[in-house]
């Protein structure tokens, strides 16, 4: 019997190898599967939508799920429909709060870089600002940005942004705090390396992991904030393909017209719990100290 040739041999190694590591993470990939889901409903929402989200058409209004395959999960009082607009709507829910949320990570990060290693007054302004933005509800300085900026994606954006920074803030400033206490990092400081070198170089890498875990985290906050101004008709405008909006547009017809706001409050809930998820493992898997054995 003939062997196979060694490079052939090698790839199936590594193969294996890999293989084996991906089965040794555990991943969750309930968790995953769902996330996979929301991203492929936002990337190609255009194609996979059977139907235009914002399409009136009154002959096919009040439709129930299952009665018409046209529609599978039904139509609203305007005969638009549900599962177009979900659809959407997982597009709307991920551009703004990535986009959000990016902002306040953007934000946090660099004030908590700042705050943990220069220290002195700087430290101390940064600190007290963050407790006393982490010192307000988060739905009444979105609420109360919101009402000030008017209506509309932007605002949904700085509303986020000034809720999710001071958590970046104090998070990184803590991990910074016992960073600049390490060999590598004093070596550097002998060595003559300017400050701001120093933090980029090797102080901002090793705060990634905990920048991860609280952004994963965080997610989920972040789409039931930007639900929750929808729901309140403070996001984005009626009508608009976005599952807040559809909640709401759903309640005053929830005795009659039940998929209304069952549908996208299950895709909510879904999505927030697919995140918290997420973020629990990549804490257990990133930080040594809750590493399970």
């Amino acid at each position: 019997m003939l062997a196979a040739p060694p490079d052939v041999v090698a790839t199936a190694g590594r193969a294996a190898t890999w293989a084996n590591r991906v089965r040794g993470l555990r991943l969750p990939w309930i968790p995953l599967t769902v996330l996979l889901l929301l991203a492929v409903c936002a990337i190609f929402a255009p194609w996979i939508a059977p139907h235009d989200p914002t399409a009136i058409s009154m002959d096919h209004a009040r439709v129930p799920p299952g009665a018409d395959w046209s529609f599978p999960l039904g139509t609203d009082v305007l005969g638009r429909d549900i599962l177009s607009r979900l659809i959407f709507g997982a597009r709307t829910t991920m551009i703004i709060s990535l986009t959000a949320l990016s902002s306040g990570v953007l934000l946090g990060t660099v004030l908590g870089l700042v705050s943990g290693y220069i220290g002195g007054w700087i430290d101390t302004l940064i600190m007290r600002t963050a407790d006393a933005a982490l010192g307000f509800p988060t739905i009444l300085v979105a609420v109360i940005v919101v009402v000030m900026l008017s209506t509309g994606p932007e605002s949904i954006i700085v509303a986020v942004a000034l809720t999710t920074w001071a958590q970046f803030a104090r998070m990184i400033r803590g991990e910074v705090l016992s960073i600049k206490q390490l060999d590598f990092v004093v070596a550097a400081q002998v060595a003559g390396l300017s400050t701001p070198r120093i933090i980029i170089r090797h102080v901002f890498p090793n705060t990634i992991s905990v920048m991860m875990v609280i952004t994963s985290l965080l997610m989920g906050q972040v789409i039931l904030l930007e639900a929750s101004l929808g729901f309140l008709a403070l996001g984005l405008p009626p009508g608009a393909p976005a599952w807040g909006v559809m909640v709401s547009e759903g309640r005053g017809v929830i005795l009659d017209m039940w998929w209304l706001s069952l549908f996208p409050g299950l895709a909510i809930t879904s999505v927030v719990l697919a995140f918290n998820f997420l973020g629990d493992w990549l804490r257990d898997t990133l930080d040594p100290r809750l590493r399970r054995i």
